[in-house]
Parts: structure tokens; sequence; C-alpha cells
């Protein structure tokens, strides 16, 4: 896990998905002296997910951004690890060892960021958490902020963010500051292109 140094501003990023014309769109009205956390599920559903990839990890290796891992970064580690899936135009062995690093949480002063929630009874970060966690939080580690659950705005549950926005189902890329509680928006995939996927069920996510 990582935790944010004093007196820096952040920006938590919901699932880009592979949506990587929204993502250049919002990097270009972010303040680019603010850190980036990435919360996840950068890859698949969207068009490019390669492009993605490079252009965050590159944010990464500069040191403007964290990326944690997503469900979706999960499933390609676990497949990458048993030999059964590749990425179009990317190395495996190389990828597999950068997907390894990814943290599961960012903790800030009095915030954390992470793919989907807690367990409420370990309180350890888990990616595919819904329901249990959204209803069990107490507040322990202050702002929660997490991605994984798409909707058609950033929402607001008891000291918990909402940052999924759905860029790849026709909403927007949204990215949210803790320390000002401002977001930032640009549109995602459009509903009448070519590469739109539906809005999944919640399990799919």
């Amino acid at each position: 896990m990582t935790t944010a140094s004093r007196r820096s501003r952040h920006w938590v990023i919901g699932d880009v998905h592979g949506c990587d014309a929204a993502l250049e769109d919002l990097l270009q009205r972010l303040p680019s002296r603010d850190r980036l956390i990435f919360c996840g599920d950068a890859i698949n559903r969207g068009p490019n997910t390669p492009a993605v990839m490079d252009r965050i990890w590159g944010l990464v290796e500069s040191g403007r951004a964290v990326w944690l891992r997503g469900n979706h970064e999960q499933d390609l580690i676990n497949a990458l690890q048993n030999g059964e899936a590749a990425v179009a135009g990317l190395d495996s062995a190389l990828w597999l060892k950068r997907l390894r690093q990814l943290p599961m949480a960012y903790w800030g002063e009095g915030w954390v960021a992470t793919h989907a929630g807690f367990d409420p009874e370990s309180w350890q970060p888990d990616l595919r958490v819904r329901m249990g966690f959204w209803q069990n939080y107490d507040g322990r580690f202050g702002e929660v902020v997490i991605g994984h659950t798409p909707g058609p705005h950033v929402r607001h549950l008891p000291q918990i963010v909402m940052v999924d926005t759905g860029a790849c189902y026709g909403g927007d890329l949204s990215a949210y500051c803790p320390e000002t509680q401002q977001v930032v928006s640009v549109p995602g995939l459009q509903p009448n292109s070519a590469d739109n996927v539906r809005m999944p069920s919640l399990s799919r996510c």
C-alpha cells in the first residue's frame, strides 16, 4: 500500500477501461503538478487498452501517478501467470512483472483510495466488494474513494465517494480531488460509437 506525501494535492481517477482518448482529454484538464491516483480497472472493455497501459505506466515511472490494482488487473495477472492470456502488442512477461507491483490502496491525509472498498470483516482491501462495504463502513479510515461500480456521476455515500462514471458505457471519465472535493469530468465513449459497450450488471463489473 502507498502513502501520500504531505502538502500534495491528488486526483483519484475512476475506471478508465481502455478509453485512451478520454484519458488524454482528462489529463490535459488536470493541474500538471498534482498527483494522480488511478483507481484500478484501467484495462479491458474500451477500444485501446495497450495505449492506456503504456500511458499510465509512463506516469507511474515519472513519479506523477499511482496505479491501483482493480479486479480486471487481477484477472489479467491470474491469466498471465497461468499462460492463459496475452494483450496484443504488449510483452506479457514484462507486464506481468509490472502488474504484480500494483498496490491495493493509496493512503492520503484523512482519506484512502482503493478499487472497490474493504472487506467488512477483515477490513482489508477487497477488489470485488460492494454492498457489504457500503452498508457497514464505519469511517475508520476517513473518506474512502472507490471505483468499480459505474454510475451517471460521482456519487457520495456516508464517508464513501464513488468515482467510476462509466467512461466505456457512454458516460464520463471523472477525477475527484479529496483535498478540495472538486470533480473534473470529460466525455467517455460516445453512445453511437462502434467501440461502445453496454452497461453490465453489477455482478459483471
